[in-house]
């Protein structure tokens, strides 16, 4: 059990990393952005998602109970496909253009992945 526990905790603190890293490539992106007003509207909403993806994660880590795991995971969870509309958007939208935000979606389509993942598995124990 307590491999599995380091393992689960290795894990966490890997992926702490890879939220906060996401949450500061977005806050790159969102610098570059034209000063226009839809580009900055747009702009703060991603912000606000992929920054609240690193934060609530973090605080998800802290959980006191399974039942609080999973309902903060959720929350992570729904950040984290928000930051990945709000990259559609900006994309369709004309704003960025797509080859520059290939990667910053692939993030978030797989952190989103990842977290739909433990959430289901989570929920099941």
């Amino acid at each position: 059990m307590v491999d599995v526990r380091i393992r689960n905790f290795d894990f966490g603190e890997q992926f702490k990393k890879r939220t906060k890293t996401f949450a500061l490539r977005v806050i790159k992106l969102f610098q570059s952005l034209p000063k226009n007003d839809e580009a900055q509207i747009i702009g703060k909403q991603l912000l606000r998602s992929a920054t609240s993806v690193a934060a609530n994660y973090r605080a998800t880590c802290r959980a006191r109970s399974k039942a609080e795991f999973v309902a903060k995971i959720g929350v992570v969870l729904e950040e984290a496909d928000e930051s990945l509309f709000w990259l559609e958007i900006l994309e369709e939208a004309e704003i960025i253009k797509p080859n520059l935000l290939a990667a910053l979606k692939q993030e978030a389509f797989e952190l989103t992945a990842i977290l739909a993942t433990i959430r289901k598995n989570a929920a099941k124990k």
